[in-house]
């Protein structure tokens, strides 16, 4: 009897690991634990007011916000029309892209045009802010340190 409870019991768990494993694998289907991670735009998308004071109308996507140890932060955002970073001093490097649309870029007291294909490093110690142009969507992607 004790013979037949344990071979049960070994068939069971062999049957069981495929389970495992695949239960391992949908636990790490963004690669968390295995050197990476995988965020996806549409399950981030937050309506929110411009940053900085800004105000209007922003959407953000904050990509790999869960992960406490990453040394830097980088998001979406789309500026819609009315809306703005607003005018502010940078307290670390940023580095704005602009992926799509237009607007105009406020640093230090200068007004400079940008537009798709645009990156903008701005130093601490500088003043700036970014507003999109008539009424399109400005889109950029922004990445800072964490520190």
């Amino acid at each position: 009897m004790k013979i037949t409870i344990r071979l049960n019991a070994l068939i069971i768990i062999i049957m069981a690991l495929p389970l495992f494993f695949l239960a391992g694998f949908a636990i790490s289907a963004n690669g968390k634990g295995n050197g990476y991670i995988i965020d996806h735009e549409k399950q981030l998308k937050v309506d929110q007011p411009g940053p900085h004071d800004g105000g209007g109308k922003t959407t953000s996507f904050v990509f790999f916000n869960e992960n406490k140890d990453a040394k830097v932060s980088f998001r979406k955002r789309i500026l819609h029309p009315g809306s703005s970073i607003g005018y502010h001093l940078e307290e670390k490097q940023e580095i704005y892209y602009i992926i799509g649309g237009n607007g105009s870029l406020q640093i230090n007291g200068k007004t400079i045009p940008v537009s798709a294909g645009d990156g903008i490093l701005t130093m601490p110690g500088n003043m700036h802010g970014l507003k999109p142009a008539g009424n399109n969507d400005l889109t950029l992607l922004v990445a800072y340190p964490n520190n």
